[in-house]
């Protein structure tokens, strides 16, 4: 059974820094993708990063520059470390899984495709 949990939330001034952090535990896929979703109450679930199996990782045009996404794949964990935050980063950050299929990718906009959801850590900013 596969469960994921994150953590590294918080609250920061803007322009401060976060390293979120997603454990991923039981997965056993051989070719996967491994996302960053946030998303503000009331409002629709946002990818934000995506990476996977294939080495390509997509970020949504809003983080562009200022987040980065890695796997640690020895510990099993996905990491989004996020600089110059803005007050509109605000929101909780999920992170979750989804197969990779032959000669496809990660898409970043479409969380109705990814699977095994954490319970998502809060980031706050400040302006």
């Amino acid at each position: 059974q596969v469960s994921v949990a994150e953590s590294g939330g918080g609250s920061v001034q803007a322009g401060g820094s976060l390293r979120l952090s997603c454990l991923v535990h039981g997965y056993t896929e051989n070719s996967y993708c491994l996302a960053w979703f946030r998303q503000v109450s009331g409002k629709g679930r946002e990818g934000v990063a995506v990476t996977g199996t294939d080495s390509r990782t997509y970020y949504a045009d809003a983080v562009k520059g200022r987040f980065t996404i890695s796997v640690d794949n020895a510990k099993n964990i996905l990491y989004l470390q996020m600089n110059d935050l803005k007050p509109e980063d605000t929101a909780t950050y999920y992170c979750a899984t989804r197969v990779l299929r032959v000669g496809g990718y990660c898409p970043i906009n479409a969380h109705y495709e990814y699977k095994n959801w954490g319970q998502g850590t809060q980031v706050t900013v400040a302006s």
